[in-house]
């Protein structure tokens, strides 16, 4: 660590300050935009006020035409349909959004969707499931978020007559020769693909396939007033994929996601209206953050504990009642998987520490264990990603098999991680900062030493160190009403569009530090500025009660704070949280 790192290192992180602009002369909310890049007025409107013109076409992307083609002539055929999805929210969404297009441009064709169970089965198309939709009659499969591996199953499909669209954004092989031999494979990052922006959700593709559905069966650019509509509506459906999967929130997924939320309280999917009532939200603002903290998880669980079946269910066919019971079931197993997620992280976190894997010497985490739960232990591998700063594979143990996921940080890609290591897996897929595996169990500790030294070659000690990017240094006095409300229009906050983080120096605590909470964990913080000004403002820290506990009154500290409008009973408060601090 350089000094300058320690010198700017905060009780938990490190403080990169390298996009600070020096030009104090500029309003606080043009100091926060230089950061990020957007420097002129043009860039500036655009990002703060994106609109459905900056979607790009869907016939860009390879194959996508082709697909649309083919899809609408097996409805004017009367050919069986049969889109085959992921089991988690990506996958859920993108099936959704398929389904209800295909309804409306289709209403009586029977359109049928198959979910493969997460433990039974495993990720992606198989071929078991190709034969047994072979045997129902199925003459069209659509892949949705999955597939853009399988070339086993895609000799399969064409060796049984089917036509097999594949529709993903998982890594793509770099060479075109290795795609699966389908009828069509549609991803934004294939090797010939000249589309601009590669950085969508499987959710975010499958909605290009329906726009240009719906473009096709109207002949025109200019659908239908019904079609115009469901694309509309669809597009809550695409950003419930996008923050989900966690892509960058850029380009047009800031626009999927920015108008998906808006229109997210007006959706006309029953079983989505249920899930934000059964998720406490129904009076709440659903943002990136509640999609991402309370829907998600448990559109997840069903799939992770479960068969994910009643998950597409909800968000297709569910009326009434049942969509009630289902979004129940759903928060009633989000539960569960919250229980099972607790007692494998204490697990993970004492096998870390007595295998060594937190040492400087090893800079990644891979563990195996029996009872772990092959479908909860991704959540644990982000847990201890968040907790020590690299990349982590968690794995259970079962009848000869190792079988899990995988977690990076910025800057080291798992999935090429993994195919450097592919000599001792069976199965390995996903992207950059996420991916599933599965090897023999004699294979687990070549496979270890393997990925340790892939890791330990690829990461330096101070990539093992988290950071806070700040945006800006502040005065208290410059965070008012009025340009914390600008501020909040750089949302919905995600990957590629980090929280706003300020720092402000020299600020004064204003009388005692207080715990709050029913257990007493959070830290509430009068500050005002040292160097004079008169503003005080109330700083919450989540869970800081522990950490801060020794800061006196009248201390002098240095804030990293997101700055935040607190809405309770029709007021309106300044009330940032609290990322890091340092005393003086």
């Amino acid at each position: 660590m350089t000094t300058q790192q320690q010198s700017d290192r905060g009780l938990t992180r490190v403080w990169d300050c390298s996009r600070v602009t020096s030009d104090d002369s500029q309003s606080l909310v043009n100091r926060v935009m230089a950061a990020r890049g957007l420097t002129d007025t043009q860039s500036s409107n655009a990002f703060l006020s994106p609109t459905l013109a900056g979607l790009h076409n869907p016939s860009l992307i390879p194959d996508l035409d082709k697909s649309a083609k083919r899809i609408l002539d097996a409805i004017e055929n009367n050919e069986p349909i049969t889109i085959f999805g992921d089991y988690d929210v990506d996958g859920i969404t993108a099936s959704t959004i398929l389904v209800h297009m295909l309804g409306v441009i289709a209403p009586n064709t029977t359109i049928n969707t198959y979910i493969p169970h997460r433990l039974d089965e495993g990720y992606g198309l198989n071929e078991a499931a190709i034969k047994t939709l072979a045997d129902s009659g199925t003459k069209v499969i659509i892949t949705v978020d999955c597939g853009i591996t399988a070339t086993a199953p895609a000799i399969v499909a064409k060796e049984l007559n089917i036509d097999l669209i594949i529709t993903d954004h998982h890594n793509p092989p770099n060479d075109l020769a290795d795609m699966p031999d389908a009828y069509a494979v549609v991803h934004p990052r294939r090797p010939d693909s000249t589309y601009p922006f590669g950085e969508l959700c499987g959710a975010g593709v499958a909605y290009k396939l329906a726009w240009r559905l719906a473009t096709l069966h109207c002949k025109s650019e200019t659908v239908t007033p019904a079609l115009r509509t469901t694309l509309v509506d669809l597009l809550v459906l695409a950003a419930l994929g996008t923050i989900a999967d966690v892509v960058p929130l850029i380009d047009e997924n800031r626009v999927i996601t920015k108008f998906g939320l808006a229109r997210i309280k007006a959706t006309p999917i029953v079983g989505l209206r249920a899930l934000i009532e059964a998720s406490g939200l129904a009076t709440d603002q659903v943002d990136a953050e509640a999609v991402g903290f309370r829907l998600a998880p448990r559109l997840n669980a069903i799939g992770r504990l479960g068969h994910a079946e009643g998950a597409l269910e909800l968000m297709t066919t569910a009326r009434g009642q049942r969509a009630i019971d289902l979004a129940d079931q759903l928060s009633t197993l989000n539960d569960d998987r919250r229980a099972t997620e607790q007692r494998i992280l204490k697990q993970a976190l004492q096998m870390a520490e007595q295998t060594g894997m937190t040492s400087p010497d090893k800079r990644a985490i891979i563990l195996a264990h029996e009872d772990w739960h092959p479908g909860v232990v991704g959540i644990v591998c982000s847990r201890l990603v968040e907790r020590f700063a690299r990349p982590t594979i968690l794995m259970q143990r079962k009848d000869g098999l190792c079988k899990g996921s995988a977690r990076s940080l910025e800057g080291f890609s798992i999935h090429a991680a993994l195919e450097a290591c592919s000599d001792h897996l069976k199965t390995f897929g996903g992207h950059d900062m996420a991916a599933g595996l599965s090897l023999d169990d004699s294979n687990y500790d070549k496979f270890v030493e393997s990925m340790l030294n892939c890791a330990n070659t690829n990461l330096a000690p101070e990539d093992l160190i988290h950071t806070l990017k700040v945006d800006a240094v502040a005065r208290v006095d410059e965070l008012n009403e009025q340009t914390l409300t600008t501020l909040e229009q750089l949302a919905p906050f995600g990957a590629g569009n980090s929280r706003i983080k300020v720092l402000i120096k020299d600020a004064k605590i204003n009388g005692r530090p207080e715990p709050f909470g029913k257990t007493g964990t959070h830290l509430s913080l009068r500050v005002g500025d040292a160097n004079g000004g008169n503003q005080i403002i109330r700083v919450i820290g989540w869970s800081w009660w522990q950490r801060a506990r020794d800061i006196g009154p009248g201390s002098v500290v240095d804030l990293v704070i997101e700055p935040k409008l607190s809405r309770w009973n029709g007021r309106v408060r300044i009330e940032p949280l609290l990322s890091d601090l340092r005393v003086h």
